[in-house]
């Protein structure tokens, strides 16, 4: 899950009208001869592109019958993008897919299944809960190109200077932390999201969900949902907890307060974790602390498994397919993994990626070790989706605006309309 990483929608429009697609390229569909596949990359075009862009030409280089036109879409666009180009046969040959996007677009018969494929030759390599992830009724549609998950992230020198020597383990530990961070730091202990995909790890905290996939039961508004979605609430006030901004450039806010020293603790990915070193407060990268999420009262801590896969258009032809078969298997190899992670920070999908340079950088190594503690999402189409209507009803809660109950219940109401086939 990416969040804050949007390029110009101009210079995104040029690039799409410039470039051919794969389903449609002059010329290119002949077995025998040269192939031009289409790229589209989700990644932030400036933190992350150029080691991408960089690998296609070493791709390139060690295959002269295949050019890759490569085009960086913004990731807030590049679901509904590839949606109507993939309607209208003219998607792009591979899509840097969201996970959550990956069975909603299988659903529809976007992308070309992979078991047996090349792409998938090394698949014992690869994390078995996202190669699970990659799957919709049985079929794997992509290979795991970058994984995430959040974490309590938290700035080591304002912890000590409170006289706290490890993470909080529990939501109550840290509220209480929060408030001796305040005493002693003279800043926020803690600031926490309005943001749904953020509030999930409450959820995860008391064994529950937004919805049971497997019952087709919607569970939003359930007892134990909101016991947590309480606890959630709980951060936005008391001594310490910085309260709840709902503006639209709160992810922004939270992020820079936490770069800067300004408040001592955040849930963050590990997406920002280039972005942590810019800042004032981790010039020394060993100031960062990685630690899994606080637990909720039944005991479980966790969060939602993010990333992005590599997947094939069904609708391009028998050899642009095949060039990218090959095209995918090079990206995701070890090799290309491990140098995404040491120059963008990013999590592996590989255990044999994690070589002992890449593990030298505390951010990655310290994501790493909360791993274990993700949880996939549910191979629902729908799934993602989901988090749209808590987007909507969430921040008014924790403005004031809004009582949970009514909150929980409006989220339940568009839900609804979203899974209708399941259960209330």
């Amino acid at each position: 899950m990416r969040r804050g990483i949007a390029a110009s929608a101009l210079v995104a429009s040029l690039a799409l009208t410039a470039t051919a697609c794969g389903g449609s390229d002059d010329g290119d569909s002949k077995a025998d001869g040269p192939v031009t596949l289409t790229w589209w990359d989700t990644s932030n075009a400036t933190n992350e592109a150029p080691t991408y862009k960089a690998l296609v030409e070493q791709f390139q280089a060690a295959n002269k019958n295949i050019k890759v036109k490569y085009v960086n879409v913004p990731f807030d666009q590049a679901q509904n993008k590839f949606d109507t180009a993939a309607g209208s046969k003219g998607a792009p040959d591979i899509l840097r897919s969201e996970v959550g996007w990956t069975p909603a677009f299988a659903k529809k018969g976007f992308f070309l299944p992979l078991d047996g494929t090349d792409a998938l030759a090394e698949q014992d390599k690869f994390e078995p809960n996202l190669i699970k992830q990659a799957q919709y009724e049985g079929k794997t549609y992509g290979v795991p190109l970058v994984t995430d998950t959040l974490a309590f992230v938290y700035n080591k020198a304002l912890f000590k200077k409170a006289g706290i020597t490890e993470a909080p383990k529990t939501w109550d530990e840290l509220k209480a932390d929060a408030a001796k961070v305040k005493d002693k730091a003279k800043v926020d202990g803690y600031w926490g999201s309005t943001q749904a995909y953020y509030a999930q790890c409450f959820l995860y905290g008391e064994g529950t969900d937004t919805v049971d996939a497997s019952a087709k039961k919607i569970t939003v508004d359930s007892a134990p949902a909101k016991k947590a979605y309480g606890t959630w609430q709980s951060t936005f006030s008391g001594k310490g907890l910085h309260k709840a901004d709902t503006t639209a450039d709160a992810y922004a806010h939270i992020q820079d307060a936490f770069v800067n020293g300004k408040v001592a603790s955040i849930i963050q990915g590990p997406w920002e974790i280039t972005n942590f070193y810019k800042g004032s407060a981790f010039k020394d990268k060993s100031n960062l602390g990685i630690a899994t999420v606080p637990a909720g009262s039944s005991g479980k801590a966790g969060a939602p498994t993010g990333g992005h896969n590599l997947s094939v258009y069904a609708g391009s032809d028998k050899a642009h397919q095949e060039a990218a078969l090959k095209f995918v298997k090079f990206m995701t190899s070890a090799k290309s993994q491990e140098t995404v992670a040491l120059k963008n920070s990013t999590l592996p999908t590989r255990g044999d990626a994690y070589t002992s340079q890449v593990k030298a950088d505390p951010g990655i190594a310290g994501y790493q070790g909360v791993l274990s503690a993700a949880q996939p999402r549910p191979a629902l189409p729908e799934y993602s989706s989901l988090w749209g209507p808590l987007d909507t009803e969430l921040p008014k809660v924790a403005g004031g605006k809004e009582p949970l109950d009514k909150g929980l219940s409006n989220a339940e109401l568009a839900i609804a309309k979203l899974v209708p086939d399941f259960s209330k």
